[in-house]
């Protein structure tokens, strides 16, 4: 049996790739160890950053709509609210998803799945990766169905996204350096009552017991995440509910009036290291694993994903040569590392026992916490940090040049004027070019004779605030992240950009002159 890639995993990590690839035309197969999707919240947060990449895949809306948007985020201390971060303002300038969203990995994972089964992709359940060969020109890979049976499968490409234990990273020998924290923790899907079932996120910094109330609604029904604290801890995976301590729930009045889902869990931190190795990658939590502090998890997982689909598309396609993938690694696992350091320091803080740690939670950091929020830059840079709209790739391989205050491996600014923005036609998935300003009559044609869609905007003052210059080249690669930014927008630097990298665009097919206007107008050259 064959494929283009052989996706082992079908969280949304494993499903985003397949949804991605598919809608470039890879054949791809996807397998997965369970008998059904998964029927638990598990991963709540779609960040921002998440929802304009799932613009492009026609998903954003469905996950808007099925989902819920949290107005605020409350600092408790001792049964009373000392800190509130609305996000009613945060981001609106930044991003068209300007808030924090709730969307239960349960509901997330079906709808990816349905979306994918629409283009007719099912995923194969009760399916296990047991052994494979990289042979060099491809990869055989051996699978154990549900019927015991072993299949064999040959794949160019092999995608692990098959979670924290993952076999495909186990056989390539990439190490997962890290550690594993002494707390222990659970989590609670709950209905309940009391004034932190508002619909916004309540977090309880306690002497004793760390709590945190997200909403999976506007109100009523929420995920409760706490510590586990002395003996008890011993013994977590023999507890209930009922065993854990109530002091944080009692603080934050919850009323729990039924239990959905119960577990206890443990917190790890560690990054692969490597992402790649021949003709195999490792994605999500089988690369990186850190703590829940900021809901990055599974949005960064589904930022592996997207990263390296496009890169196979291109390979697979011939428009590119293999060693293009190595800058999946190169532009991921720095991020990775960076973010496992992050997660960990906030971590440290809400989980450190002690005296002088419960003085640092319950005493100093709620006259801290709220002094510097009141600050509208420092709350803008925390929501620009948790969304990963601030997530970049300068200095990696693919990333040249600036042109105002956008670098090469910049995320596109976001820029709307009038109900329309300057995202719209980033839906292709595929390379275009951006002009704020008026672009040069050889800029047209280049980008005309080789089938590479121009975009050109009237500038504004819109655009000079979000850091674009007058008249620059931008290059977009199919993720909207920025490629080349060239302050001058010469046509030769995309000549050098795609020479250098050996990435070749489709010649646009011939067409009588007669026809050129018209084409110019409709294909290729898009005036905004």
């Amino acid at each position: 049996m064959r494929c283009d890639v052989l996706i082992v995993g079908a969280g949304p990590t494993g499903l985003v790739l397949a949804l991605w690839l598919t809608k470039l035309g890879i054949r791809v197969h996807i397998v997965d160890r369970t008998s059904a999707p998964g029927t638990t919240s598990r991963a709540l947060a779609v960040q921002a950053r998440t929802l304009e990449l799932y613009r492009q895949l026609d998903l954003a809306d469905a996950v808007v709509a099925g989902g819920h948007q949290v107005p605020a985020i409350n600092l408790w201390v001792k049964g009373a609210k000392k800190a509130q971060v609305k996000f009613t303002t945060l981001g609106s300038d930044l991003t068209p998803f300007p808030f924090l969203h709730i969307f239960a990995q349960d509901q997330h994972e079906r709808l990816l799945i349905e979306r994918l089964e629409q283009l007719g992709v099912a995923v194969q359940r009760q399916t296990e990766l047991v052994r494979f060969s990289d042979e060099g020109h491809r990869v055989v890979a051996y699978l154990r169905g549900p019927d015991g049976s072993e299949q064999v499968w040959e794949t160019q490409y092999l995608a692990g996204c098959d979670g924290a234990r993952s076999r495909v990273r186990e056989s390539l020998g990439l190490g997962f350096p890290g550690g594993t924290y002494k707390q222990v923790f659970y989590v609670a899907d709950v209905d309940a009552s009391g004034p932190a079932l508002d619909g916004q996120l309540h977090v309880d910094l306690d002497e004793a017991d760390f709590l945190a109330v997200f909403p999976l609604g506007s109100t009523g029904r929420a995920r409760l995440i706490g510590t586990v604290r002395d003996e008890r801890a011993e013994h977590a995976e023999m507890l209930r509910f009922e065993d854990v301590s109530d002091r944080a729930i009692t603080h934050l009045q919850v009323s729990v009036q039924q239990v959905h889902w119960f577990s206890t869990y443990r917190v790890h931190h560690r990054v692969a290291g490597q992402f790649r190795h021949g003709r195999a990658f490792v994605l999500g939590d089988a690369a990186h694993i850190h703590s829940p502090a900021g809901g990055q998890g599974m949005n960064t997982g589904i930022g592996d994903a997207v990263n390296l689909a496009w890169k196979l598309a291109a390979v697979l396609a011939g428009q590119a040569p293999d060693d293009l993938l190595d800058s999946y690694e190169a532009e991921r696992i720095g991020f990775a590392r960076r973010l496992v350091a992050t997660t960990d320091r906030i971590f440290s803080f809400v989980s450190a026992e002690g005296r002088m740690a419960d003085i640092v939670r319950t005493r100093l950091a709620p006259a801290v916490i709220p002094a510097v929020l009141h600050f509208e830059g420092l709350r803008g840079f925390l929501f620009r940090t948790v969304s990963q709209i601030t997530l970049n790739y300068r200095g990696c391989p693919l990333s040249t040049g600036s042109a105002g205050d956008v670098h090469g491996g910049d995320r596109l600014p976001w820029v709307a004027v009038g109900g329309n923005d300057n995202f719209a036609s980033l839906t292709s998935m595929l390379w275009q070019v951006h002009v704020y300003g008026r672009a040069s009559p050889a800029l047209c044609e280049w980008c005309a004779d080789r089938n590479l869609s121009l975009h050109v905007f009237e500038w504004l003052p819109q655009h000079q605030v979000a850091g674009l210059a007058r008249d620059a080249l931008y290059l977009i690669r199919p993720d909207t992240y920025v490629a080349l930014a060239d302050p001058a927008g010469r046509p030769q630097s995309l000549d050098i950009y795609f020479t250098r990298h050996g990435i070749k665009l489709r010649t646009k097919r011939a067409i009588p002159a007669a026809q050129s206007d018209r084409a110019a107008q409709s294909g290729d050259f898009h005036e905004s």
